[in-house]
């Protein structure tokens, strides 16, 4: 259970980026947190990653207190394998292939050898690219380089996935794709927390919609949909 109490977030400039969030997400959900640029969709990203600090109020993760978890020490690196996370730009090691890409999240938390080719090839193959393991990205298609990606924010089989506009530079055809793996993804009992401004896969999805605007969460909606406010 994720949940946010009463949450704000001010940066030092005075920008008011979270304002009185009130939030729960259930295990095993499957929730697009919306809105257009300067809504606040990164920063909530960010309070969840704890790579920022609330201002004022509370957020808990599996009832673990994010603000009583001290930055030095263990604490924040064990609190973060629960978490996957993709990027719209891929992030991935040009000078790798996807096997090596991928095995890179499991050797950084110190898996067996013999774990680390189970766990890689089983997930190469849940995201249909068993075939391209000794590929470089530069010969992948984009929706393949987000494959890969999606494949090493899994690996280590984390509660949550947070994907950031994973859909963001692809064509409509892979978007979908990647869409359609995610729910996937969510199937096998990831929660999966995808923040965009693409309306048109959102409401073609219908599932749990929070749109935030103004660092306010202005709508919550089950099988909802998202005006995009930017067009």
């Amino acid at each position: 259970m994720i949940i946010f109490e009463n949450v704000s977030k001010t940066y030092e400039k005075g920008t008011r980026a979270i304002k009185n969030m009130n939030l729960k997400i259930r295990p095993g959900e499957f929730v697009f947190v919306c809105g257009r640029s300067g809504s606040g969709k990164s920063t909530f990203l960010k309070l969840l990653l704890k790579e920022v600090e609330p201002t004022s109020g509370r957020i808990l993760v599996d009832d673990q207190d994010l603000g009583k978890m001290k930055r030095r020490g263990k604490a924040v690196p064990l609190y973060r394998r629960k978490l996957g996370v993709v990027f719209q730009d891929f992030r991935l090691l040009k000078d790798r292939n996807v096997y090596e890409n991928v095995a890179l999240a499991q050797r950084v938390v110190a898996a067996p050898a013999k774990d680390i080719r189970k766990e890689v090839t089983s997930i190469l193959t849940t995201v249909g690219l068993s075939s391209k393991y000794k590929s470089y990205p530069a010969n992948l298609s984009g929706g393949e380089q987000q494959r890969v990606a999606i494949a090493r924010a899994l690996v280590n089989k984390p509660e949550i996935l947070l994907a950031d506009e994973p859909t963001g530079n692809l064509d409509p055809s892979n978007s979908q794709e990647i869409m359609n793996l995610l729910e996937k993804v969510n199937e096998m009992g990831t929660t999966v927390i995808v923040v965009t401004h693409n309306a048109e896969l959102v409401n073609r999805m219908k599932k749990r919609v929070i749109t935030m605007r103004r660092g306010v969460v202005a709508g919550d909606v089950q099988e909802g949909e998202y005006q995009d406010e930017s067009e």
